[in-house]
């Protein structure tokens, strides 16, 4: 049964009660084993589901607690991950068929953080090829399905994380943004999403697609769950230089806190330029909902986002083209026709144009900053400005309209990593199709508190949600 059917703890209670004895690993980590044998037929969210390795490590989790020891706050937590997280010794995929039986011999650091806490893995999840592409499509591994409805896309390309969530087969799973691919998913399933800070999170260990725009970050059923991940993961990392020093904030604090005062921005531009009037209507609801809880909506104008939308890709796909060289070069054979395609577009993108790309990234990031977040303290607004596409929407084989829609999908989205704001995704009521609409709430700088804090109170105050 889906997730919509039933009630599922979320990460944060489910902690609970293994630490307080009122249930074992071995007895969460089962249900959710029999969770994902089940639902795999029908959404295709894992890549590998690994019961002997996610058991014996539910045991060992339990013997530790036996003995009084509590190995941190996600104690016996069966958890899965999107397939581009290196694990020592594991076959890690990338969503692809390129890279063969490659088992690298070191752990990325979030899932090195998440161990050291307790948590542990039921196996690998879906994934859009290299994570190019948002819609959940998968030629070479077969396409995730959204876990309320399998017709509809699952979002990328995050895709296997947002099903796995959606559907409560796990609590929470950490994923990948770099132009939407944690804040897509999490919308067309209905759970929340967080792309942090640029840096805010470390990526050594873990697939990189464009390294100036790639952000990891948690999905989860709840925002607190959301909150206790991103305070695992969050931090310095001598392997990733990128990686911010600043202290990681209590996050779960700041879910329990108030939002009287806060001034909620409502864009007068861009954000709504392809909205439906669904979405429309979504919002208008979302945005009352956090004026109930005692915020104040301003309206704000927006500087020219289009523009680094279009800065964006030309970043992310020269980028990804470097990345992609040599095994474009090697193999080109083994990449989909489609996502071969997409590797390639650098190619088109002259040096001049990504240099210039990147040296705007600061003076536009200073702007945006100074001018939104002077009269506002957080952005509210849609995260996908359409409903959910119906999963041959969105297929290679979708005709004309295939490529208005992908356009759609980014369109509220990809001008974050281009300024590397962090990002909340909350669940903001059902469209006519059934599937959920979607809010996202961005903020200055390691602003990740008070996104938090705003994103619970919206979900107090949202029962549709």
């Amino acid at each position: 049964m889906s997730a919509g059917s039933v009630a599922v703890p979320g990460l944060v209670e489910l902690a609970a009660r293994i630490r307080d004895g009122r249930t074992s690993s071995v007895e969460a980590t089962r249900a959710a084993l029999e969770a994902a044998q089940h639902e795999q037929p029908r959404l295709n969210c894992f890549l590998e589901i690994d019961a002997e390795a996610a058991l014996r490590a539910a045991a060992a989790a339990d013997a530790a607690r036996a003995r009084g020891a509590v190995l941190g706050p996600l104690h016996g937590v069966p958890l899965a991950h999107k397939d581009m997280f290196d694990v020592a010794g594991r076959v890690i995929r990338y969503g692809s068929r390129v890279r063969g039986e490659h088992r690298p011999t070191t752990t990325a650091t979030v899932i090195a953080r998440l161990e050291a806490a307790g948590a542990l893995r039921i196996g690998c999840l879906n994934m859009a090829e290299f994570a190019l592409g948002p819609t959940g499509h998968n030629a070479a591994w077969g396409d995730c399905r959204n876990a309320i409805d399998p017709a509809y896309m699952a979002g990328g390309s995050s895709s296997g994380s947002g099903a796995a969530v959606g559907a409560g087969i796990v609590t929470g799973s950490l994923g990948s943004d770099t132009g939407g691919s944690i804040r897509i998913p999490a919308a067309v399933n209905g759970v929340v999403g967080v792309k942090p800070t640029y840096g805010r999170v470390p990526r050594s260990g873990a697939m990189r697609l464009s390294p100036s725009a790639d952000h990891i970050g948690p999905l989860a059923r709840r925002v607190v769950d959301a909150a206790r991940l991103l305070a695992v993961v969050a931090g310095a990392d001598p392997r990733d230089p990128a990686s911010s020093h600043l202290p990681v904030p209590d996050y779960e604090a700041a879910t329990q806190r108030d939002i009287a005062g806060v001034r909620i921005g409502v864009p007068r531009n861009y954000f709504y330029d392809v909205a439906t009037a669904e979405i429309r209507s979504a919002m208008e609801t979302s945005l009352a909902a956090l004026e109930r809880e005692g915020a104040r909506l301003v309206e704000v104008e927006v500087p020219d986002v289009a523009a680094m939308s279009e800065l964006s890709r030309a970043i992310v796909y020269a980028e990804a083209t470097a990345l992609h060289g040599v095994w474009l070069r090697q193999r080109p054979q083994d990449y989909t026709p489609q996502v071969r395609v997409r590797a390639s577009t650098g190619i088109g993108i002259p040096s001049s144009v990504y240099l210039e790309s990147l040296l705007l990234r600061m003076p536009l990031l200073e702007r945006f900053v100074g001018e939104v977040f002077a009269r506002c303290d957080v952005l509210h607004s849609p995260t996908l400005p359409i409903p959910v596409p119906r999963l041959e929407e969105v297929d290679a084989g979708g005709g004309a309209a295939l490529w208005t829609t992908l356009a759609k999908l980014v369109h509220n989205t990809a001008p974050f990593n281009y300024l590397g704001l962090p990002v909340v995704a909350v669940p903001a009521g059902r469209t006519g199709n059934g599937l959920p609409a979607s809010a996202q709430l961005a903020g200055r700088p390691f602003a990740e508190s008070l996104l938090l804090r705003v994103a619970a109170a919206h979900e107090r105050a949202f029962p549709a949600a």
